[in-house]
């Protein structure tokens, strides 16, 4: 067994504790090396159910896992709650809030984080959906809205409040959008019986000719007829040039009153200071070599989404940016660690697609497996299983379960809670 004190082991840091980092914590748990993980939360989030949080159907704690719970047992391995400030890779060393660390090997599993694509009135007043604070912020902002709506006189002006535009036709675009619709068709009637539901209105935007780019052009159809049939406005090949907390401004010119803008159009990579710029990529990513080795180091790695690696042969544009790829390269660079300690040759990383889903509501859901694409209830069963059995921690997963039986039988989203007051920028 080997223990973090054994200054004899070669120190590993990993920074960011998402799908990537978590998982290569585990693949080196009980092996010959120091690993020391960095985040500035002490939790770890399961990203794709925040949208759930958002629209009131689970609780933030549900998809939350406390990473010292995780690493507790491993006695190789710490944990130290800090943001970082600056990497030096000629001295070695990471410099956090809390002090400095050396290590022999760094991994950088930062992820992404919302792109705005430099527009800078969709970045102060749009909503992110990123993270469990946006997660809050975006419920208490839907909630608000609706009390808003409840005070307000005039008819037209109660459009404004009870319109809600989601910029961005992916996974979490159209699973949010779905939410909304349902909380529309069985919320609004029973808690806000003087607000007549025909006057919330849900529209999503998307600057491509599809929604779900990524998936299959079947799965794309099913997702634009799923949620049309919730009573949702689909705009395809629309842009969004401007946003002053009132107005959006569409590619075309046309406007839009609404105070509720959900920007979901893209991510870019979170880069450290010290890494050379040179290295920094398309979509604010590094790229790194068949082994996840940041070009020009031996010793720094990055995997996840904040990783380009084109040395692949099936995907020499870049893997997709999911949480399969993640988990993948922190598997095969965890093997790769052991390979070093052993002086065995390194095995490059190859990515294998094990599939791509969606979930619209009650019901619905595409799913596109190597070979086949499904959508309806079948699909919708797979879609809970498969998040069921990725969340981290027994409890998670029974919190999870416990709320969608709750929201299927009784039609009732319960965490209708405005706990903290979402403030809108000045």
């Amino acid at each position: 067994m080997y223990f973090f004190d054994d200054l004899s082991l070669s120190t590993i840091i990993i920074i960011g504790g998402g799908f990537g980092g978590l998982q290569l914590v585990k693949r080196l748990n009980d092996k010959p090396y120091r690993v020391l993980l960095l985040d500035k939360h002490n939790y770890h989030t399961f990203q794709p159910l925040l949208y759930q949080i958002a629209s009131a159907g689970i609780s933030a704690d549900a998809i939350a896992f406390p990473f010292r719970r995780k690493i507790g047992p491993y006695p190789n391995i710490a944990f130290r709650m800090a943001e970082v400030t600056e990497v030096s890779p000629v001295n070695k060393i990471v410099h956090t809030n809390i002090g400095d660390f050396n290590y022999d090997y760094l991994i950088i599993a930062t992820g992404s984080t919302t792109n705005y694509f430099g527009n800078v009135n969709l970045e102060k007043y749009g909503l992110p959906l990123k993270s469990i604070p946006d997660s809050l912020n975006l419920r208490s902002d839907i909630l608000q809205e609706f009390e808003t709506a409840l005070i307000t006189e005039a008819i037209e002006s109660q459009d404004r409040f009870l319109k809600f535009v989601i910029v961005g036709g992916g996974p979490t675009g159209v699973e949010l959008a779905g939410a909304l619709a349902e909380i529309k068709k069985y919320v609004l009637p029973k808690d806000y019986t003087e607000i007549k539901k025909d006057r919330m209105h849900v529209k999503l935007i998307e600057a491509g000719d599809r929604l779900l780019p990524p998936m299959s052009e079947k799965s794309s159809r099913l997702a634009k007829k799923y949620v049309e049939q919730l009573g949702v406005e689909v705009l395809l090949n629309t842009t969004v040039t401007d946003y002053d907390g009132v107005v959006i401004t569409l590619g075309d010119g046309q406007k839009i009153e609404s105070e509720n803008v959900i920007w979901t159009a893209g991510v870019k990579g979170v880069v450290l200071n010290g890494i050379p710029k040179e290295l920094i990529v398309r979509g604010n990513r590094y790229k790194v070599d068949a082994f996840n080795r940041i070009e020009g180091y031996d010793n720094i790695f990055a995997i996840g989404d904040i990783a380009l690696m084109t040395a692949d042969p099936k995907y020499p544009k870049g893997h997709p940016g999911v949480a399969q790829g993640a988990v993948q390269q922190a598997k095969n660079l965890g093997k790769n660690f052991m390979r070093m300690h052993q002086k065995k040759e390194l095995l490059p990383f190859r990515y294998h697609d094990k599939g791509s889903m969606a979930t619209i509501g009650r019901h619905r859901a595409v799913v596109d497996l190597p070979y086949v694409s499904f959508g309806g209830y079948l699909a919708w069963y797979v879609w809970m299983f498969v998040h069921l059995m990725t969340l981290v921690g027994f409890r998670n997963r029974f919190m999870v379960f416990m709320s969608w039986m709750w929201n299927y039988f009784t039609y009732d989203r319960a965490l209708r809670l405005i706990i903290r007051p979402y403030k809108r920028p000045e």
